[in-house]
């Protein structure tokens, strides 16, 4: 393996510039396709559906939200599957980044939709027994009932959720896990919340994450990455995902998110009451208006993320910067990030636009270049 030191990222070349292209593109689409398609359903499929519903279960509006979701979910999904198919299954193909077969990508999919359809099942359930039971301020406790479930579907991320997808076990590599224990004295994480995540079955990109609240919380890091990195750029990549529970970015993205579900409720409170008995609705109680109700909140939900993304940006940076003064070792540094970037086909230059309106993360020319100012 190449010593860190040696490695330096050039250029994306065209193969890599066409496939984030392309996979751009298919993100872009398929949001356009999804939020046509609510517009459709909530302003002309939904009242239309909704006296259907209610003609025949005009005794039980769950039974009317029940159906109306199940109908919204499954057309939604119809609309989406085509272009998911082409960019997680088809394009990963073609430029050589999926370990997965046809029938894994199905398996994946079947499951997504069952955990995925419990999950939305419970929450929209959630949801409208707080707007058929709280008055005029239910948007109020809808946010209440929002941080309860984000606490919750965080702790039983980990450990519940994640493990039906894909393969998690303990590190078992001693001396890499004496490494990281090292690294992450004083800073409360143990090395016992660290864990191998298997993603080579499907994949030939690596990755690592922090998921977890609590006593759930631990670090993942893919086998894909521990298997291609050298023990120096693991201490760099663990080290960046210590500085995400050091700096605790997941309560303080939390509480950001409470704020935005509550001004997002009450943005539905103050639409619907106007919009849905001029669509045809009854009025925002109505199980009908479900996909009205989506609507509003994916159109707030889109407006703001690129703001959303710049507050990611700036967390991440503040862990790169950890990592650097964790590690000492820019070198390292430099040869984890020149590693992901070819790993996962990433473009180290994108348009500042793209970066601003749809990165996460920073782009790798960034971050590398905080190695360039380290003493």
């Amino acid at each position: 393996m190449s010593d860190s030191a040696t490695i330096e990222l050039e250029p994306a070349p065209p193969a890599v510039k066409r496939y984030q292209r392309l996979k751009l593109l298919a993100g872009i689409a398929n949001t356009i396709a999804s939020l046509v398609w609510l517009m459709v359903f909530a302003v002309i499929l939904g009242p239309i559906l909704g006296e259907w519903v209610k003609a025949g279960f005009a005794d039980s509006r769950w039974l009317q939200l029940w159906l109306t979701a199940a109908a919204l979910a499954v057309t939604l999904e119809l609309a989406s599957l085509p272009l998911d198919f082409w960019s997680g299954f088809v394009v990963e193909h073609e430029y050589q980044l999926s370990n997965q077969t046809l029938g894994g990508w199905i398996r994946q999919r079947v499951k997504m939709w069952l955990v995925g359809g419990a999950l939305g099942w419970l929450l929209v359930s959630g949801l409208y027994a707080v707007i058929w039971a709280a008055g005029d301020w239910w948007w109020l406790w809808a946010t209440a009932g929002w941080l309860l479930a984000t606490v919750v579907l965080g702790q039983l991320l980990p450990v519940v959720i994640l493990p039906i997808f894909y393969k998690v076990t303990p590190l078992d590599d001693a001396s890499l896990a004496e490494r990281l224990r090292s690294l992450a004295a004083g800073t409360g994480l143990t090395v016992q919340g660290v864990y191998r995540l298997h993603l080579s079955a499907e994949t030939k990109k690596a990755n690592a994450a922090l998921a977890g609240l609590g006593r759930t919380r631990r670090v993942l890091l893919g086998d894909t990455l521990l298997d291609q990195f050298t023990p120096e750029e693991i201490d760099v990549v663990f080290a960046h995902e210590l500085g995400h529970h050091v700096h605790r970015h997941l309560p303080k993205m939390i509480a950001v998110r409470v704020a935005l579900a509550l001004a997002g409720f009450w943005l539905v409170d103050v639409v619907l009451r106007w919009s849905a008995p001029a669509l045809g609705y009854t009025d925002l109680h109505d199980p009908a208006a479900l996909p009205l109700l989506l609507l509003v909140l994916s159109v707030f939900s889109l407006v703001l993320a690129p703001a959303h993304n710049a507050l990611s940006r700036l967390f991440e940076r503040q862990c790169d910067r950890y990592a650097l003064a964790r590690t000492c070792n820019p070198a390292a540094y430099r040869g984890a990030f020149t590693k992901l970037a070819r790993l996962n086909k990433s473009d180290p230059d994108p348009h500042p636009a793209v970066v601003w309106l749809f990165y996460d993360h920073p782009a790798i020319r960034e971050r590398l270049r905080l190695a360039d100012a380290a003493p």
